[in-house]
């Protein structure tokens, strides 16, 4: 047997692409919401995977899920079903306004399927003309050729040659911006219920309802984009379910497999009959060991507990930016809902989001960014409040050493 590699991270830089720009440190092993390195270091994560790991590390209800439908059934192509994807779509829509479930891999895989569907619907009921996509400025759908487009950040889908057409964007909670684009020649509104890589920001009940009710005139699909506020992340088990607005499709993915690849599309009877046949498919969508993940972590998060604890943890967490910011006044407000919140950087440090999270990072805590002027934190659901605690002292000491130095 070969001995074991070394592996370190200038391996990065010879063997892999180099769209990345990972930090030096390995994480190896994780517990709740704890990690350790190559090292044996401790840190304390904050960032989730990007608010994927929704019940933290290795938690036992998704370690069970993984070890006994591995040693059952991992893959099967879509010429046959199988029964952890009944049982996962049996709960999706019997927990949401959905009657139908489509399987993908990805956030981003999920977000192209609505997209199609919704040209499809329009097709089928309409006309070929009816193909106009509204989405928002600084908005993020994922990075296919056609959620990067719809996507509102136009450098994360300039420079691959010609994009595709009918896509127009406005300014997310400007209502009377929509209302002069929307048409009838308008298929689809995609929108995340709460902004998240464009800055953790928060739709207006006016704007939200608004949006709504112009798709309703203009007979316009409603996509919401639930793939990071999903599956408790904000308190409620979706986002749209505490807005009083009702999509017509939404996508969900990240949270919903708790650290394992799934997404998932889901609407109603009458437009899911726009994917016939043949229309769309997936590989790998809705294989027995990803449903059987996911619907472990579904149940899991989608208890009352659970839900409620989200909201008592925000307010820990807001609690914990406020003592920060009484001492060292680095933000100006913060943003978001539940557990997916962002500290804005005040005039001082502009441009610096990245700083204090790499200076976390050297103080054992794992933090993330929303654009340059945005420390964002999207913990583990269930994460304890002992290590909200002691993952906001880490931040401190942070925070204290930039403003410090």
């Amino acid at each position: 047997m070969s001995e074991k590699m070394q592996v370190t991270r200038e391996l990065f830089n010879d063997v892999m692409v180099p769209n990345y720009a990972p930090s030096n440190i390995i994480p190896v092993r994780g517990q709740g919401s704890r990690v350790w390195d190559q090292n044996d270091n401790e840190l304390i994560d904050f960032a989730g995977g990007i608010a994927v790991n929704c019940l933290g590390h290795c938690h036992p209800a998704l370690v069970t899920a993984l070890t006994e439908q591995a040693n059952k059934i991992w893959h099967l192509s879509n010429v046959m079903t199988n029964e952890p994807a009944l049982r996962l779509a049996k709960k999706l829509t019997d927990a949401t306004f959905a009657d139908q479930v489509y399987f993908a891999n990805s956030g981003a895989e999920s977000n192209e399927a609505a997209l199609k569907l919704a040209r499809r619907w329009a097709l089928d009921n309409y006309s070929s003309d009816k193909d106009q996509i509204i989405a928002f400025n600084q908005g993020f759908h994922g990075r296919t050729f056609f959620t990067v487009t719809v996507g509102g950040q136009a450098a994360y889908s300039d420079g691959f040659g010609p994009k595709p057409g009918a896509i127009t964007h406005v300014d997310y909670n400007d209502l009377e911006a929509f209302k002069a684009v929307i048409s009838d020649k308008t298929c689809a509104v995609m929108i995340e219920p709460l902004q998240g890589e464009g800055g953790l920001v928060s739709p207006t009940s006016d704007f939200i309802k608004g949006v709504r009710a112009l798709c309703d005139q203009h007979n316009a699909l409603l996509i919401f984009d639930e793939v990071q506020t999903g599956v408790g992340r904000l308190g409620s088990l979706y986002a749209y379910m505490d807005l009083g607005v009702t999509p017509d499709i939404m996508t969900t993915a990240k949270a919903l497999g708790g650290g394992f690849p799934i997404g998932a599309m889901l609407t109603t009877k009458a437009i899911a009959k726009s994917l016939k046949i043949g229309t769309h498919g997936s590989t790998y969508g809705g294989n027995p060991l990803a449903c059987a993940v996911a619907e472990a972590a579904f149940d899991t998060v989608n208890t009352t507990e659970v839900l409620d604890g989200v909201k008592a943890k925000e307010a820990l967490f807001r609690a914990g930016f406020a003592a920060i910011n009484a001492k060292y006044n680095v933000f100006t407000e913060v943003r978001g809902k539940g557990l997916l919140l962002g500290a804005v950087l005040n005039e001082q440090y502009q441009g610096r989001a990245r700083d204090f999270m790499v200076a976390a990072a050297d103080e054992g805590l794992m933090a993330l960014v929303a654009g340059a002027n945005i420390v964002r934190f999207a913990p583990s659901l269930v994460i304890p409040d002992a290590d909200i605690s002691e993952g906001m002292a880490r931040f401190e000491k942070a925070v204290a050493k930039i403003v410090n130095a």
